[in-house]
């Protein structure tokens, strides 16, 4: 299970640093600071309690919703870490998207429930 969490932090990663690292030019700790915080959040709330619940379609949603709205919210806290809103709407879409294929990896993988 750790080498799923890596892939997802890595997911996590390349779809935060694509949004808010090259098209906005976050600080770059502060991006990667923000991937390990969407990938715990994602994880605790979106594979723990929503895909079991829900499914694959709606946890891939609730993910990138919910990494959308940590990095508004983050925005708000840290005054020279900026998330416009084209940023915030491609996280949120390669979030979801990246989300569903590792859905599917994982219960290919039956490191969850069907």
């Amino acid at each position: 299970m750790l080498q799923a969490l890596l892939f997802k932090f890595l997911l996590t990663l390349v779809a935060s640093v694509v949004t808010l690292g090259l098209f906005v030019d976050n600080p770059w700790g502060i991006v990667i600071l923000f991937a390990i915080w969407a990938t715990s959040i994602n994880y605790l709330i979106g594979d723990m309690v929503i895909l079991p619940r829900n499914g694959n379609f709606v946890a891939s949603v609730s993910d990138g919703v919910l990494a959308a709205f940590s990095a508004l919210v983050l925005s708000f806290l840290i005054p020279f870490f900026q998330a416009p809103l084209f940023a915030l709407l491609a996280l949120g879409l390669l979030i979801a998207v990246g989300e569903a294929l590792f859905h599917l990896y994982l219960k290919e993988k039956k490191h969850i429930l069907p």
